[in-house]
């Protein structure tokens, strides 16, 4: 006799089907790579097949970033989850478990939207820490999805019978919640700003297997989009979710505002046009579909990674800076296979532990062209075809820059190099982007909150100007043990 291809004893005794959708709207570009180069980028974008143009998101790299977010809250930073996680609960067992579950979350691939997507160029660079300049063969594109992207997203959560419905819909929803606050980003270089995004309009149908009605609801319109649905912000009334999961991860997180003191360029890749000037200032499409001047993370944190070196080298007496600041902002790939070829097999490379996003140059003025012109020293005399012209962005009395910088699992002596980092922005004496030889890039600080969560307890300050001087709310003392202890660190002590 035939075995039938299904049996109550086999079935998985499917009870409910909730169906969660939502559009998923990039508020930084976003790079979702097809691992591939071409002729005309080093790093192109993945799109769909069917048509060679459209932005195709993944939902295996939406089930990764979902995945390692909730692993994380749950956990801690670099925490490994367990068989009762709620990570696995809901994305299905660990590798190393043969006994474990399939996940009961199903993702779906997420085409663009049309009409809201675009590619934007950008280049990168590697700078030499020593001399300051371009290192030689390290230039390189890469193409970007635009701001405003908009990818439709719909989850599908199987209720069985006996599974806990609670516990998982509280897993979905506190892992959808990081779309909103910032704490999932998506794609390469998420940790230099690209691929922040957010979620609205979530839409949540309930399809109840147990009953004929619930039943025929869903195999007559089961796969067709919840456009009867009322949208609903907060992912966790829409699942009808009082309180998420506790958040156990360790971070310091400075936002702090500064004003634009003089100008700031941070070149584009090229000039406007044939008729325009020679550099201009880096501008960005906002989700919003406005254009603004825009100070990269990837430019930013290039220059935080360059002073931060110099400091612990100036503080340094037992030869940790250099480890500091890998450990810190990522080890450099050259040094750790130079390290390799000497015969240490430990050497790894280790992902940056120091986040910032892209920001906005609030009301910065972009439209005045200046000219220049190059000397030569030996006669002082202007040289034969040097001029040249460039529009920075320049400030007023109203131009704010919001920098953004988060540190995870930080030890004392780490933030007290990211508090003397920040004391620098907030002085001037630490200017941003190009041709800070001729002033530009200096920046001048209004306001600063600093959040320390780690070890059971929040912390906050926050720092201001009074006229010439600066006020510290809070707990000031404990500011000053944070840089305390990066002294003693370099100095061979223990913090």
């Amino acid at each position: 006799m035939t075995k039938s291809f299904w049996s109550p004893q086999t079935s998985r005794k499917i009870i409910s089907r909730i169906v969660v959708e939502g559009d998923l709207v990039l508020q930084t570009p976003a790079h979702f790579s097809n691992g591939d180069t071409d002729e005309l980028t080093d790093m192109p974008l993945l799109v769909d097949p069917l048509d060679g143009k459209t932005p195709l998101l993944t939902g295996a790299s939406v089930t990764g970033a979902l995945r390692s977010y909730l692993r994380e809250r749950e956990r801690g930073y670099g925490q490994p989850a367990d068989s009762n996680s709620a990570s696995v609960r809901l994305f299905g067992s660990l590798k190393r478990d043969e006994e474990g579950e399939q996940s009961p979350l199903i993702v779906e691939d997420a085409l663009g939207k049309p009409g809201t997507f675009g590619i934007e160029m950008r280049n990168g660079v590697s700078i030499d820490p020593k001399s300051r300049t371009a290192r030689e063969d390290r230039l390189f594109d890469l193409q970007l999805w635009q701001a405003g992207t908009t990818f439709p997203l719909r989850f599908e959560l199987l209720i069985r019978e006996g599974d806990n419905a609670d516990i998982l819909k509280r897993g979905l929803a506190t892992a959808l919640a990081g779309f909103n606050d910032g704490s999932i980003m998506l794609g390469a270089r998420k940790r230099r700003g690209y691929g922040r995004v957010s979620v609205s309009g979530w839409r949540v149908k309930t399809y109840d297997l147990t009953k004929p009605d619930g039943l025929l609801d869903w195999i007559e319109k089961g796969d067709e989009p919840l456009s009867a649905v009322t949208p609903i912000q907060d992912i966790g009334k829409a699942l009808g979710v009082t309180k998420l999961e506790d958040d156990r991860r360790e971070f310091f997180h400075i936002n702090a505002t500064f004003a634009l003191n003089g100008s700031l360029l941070i070149r584009s890749g090229s000039g406007q046009d044939d008729q325009g000037p020679d550099m201009v200032h880096l501008h960005a499409r906002q989700a919003d579909g406005t254009r603004k001047p825009i100070l990269s993370g990837t430019s930013l944190v290039g220059v935080l990674r360059a002073r931060a070196l110099k400091i612990a080298n100036t503080l340094d007496t037992q030869d940790r800076a250099q480890t500091l600041i890998d450990e810190m902002f990522g080890a450099d790939m050259d040094e750790v296979q130079k390290r390799r070829q000497q015969g240490n097999p430990d050497a790894t490379p280790l992902a940056s532990r120091v986040m910032v996003t892209e920001i906005v140059v609030q009301n910065a003025r972009t439209d005045l062209v200046q000219n220049r012109v190059s000397i030569d020293r030996f006669t002082a005399g202007a040289r034969e075809t040097a001029l040249f012209n460039e529009q920075p962005a320049f400030g007023g009395h109203d131009t704010t820059l919001t920098v953004d910088i988060r540190l995870v699992n930080p030890k004392d002596y780490e933030i007290g190099l990211l508090l003397l980092l920040l004391k620098d922005l907030w002085t001037g004496d630490l200017p941003l982007g190009g041709e800070s030889s001729v002033g530009r890039g200096r920046l001048k600080g209004n306001r600063a909150i600093l959040t320390f969560q780690g070890r059971g307890t929040s912390q906050r300050w926050e720092i201001g100007t009074n006229g010439q001087d600066l006020t510290v709310m809070e707990d000031r003392e404990a500011l000053e043990k944070f840089v305390s202890a990066l002294s003693l660190y370099l100095k061979g002590g223990r913090s």
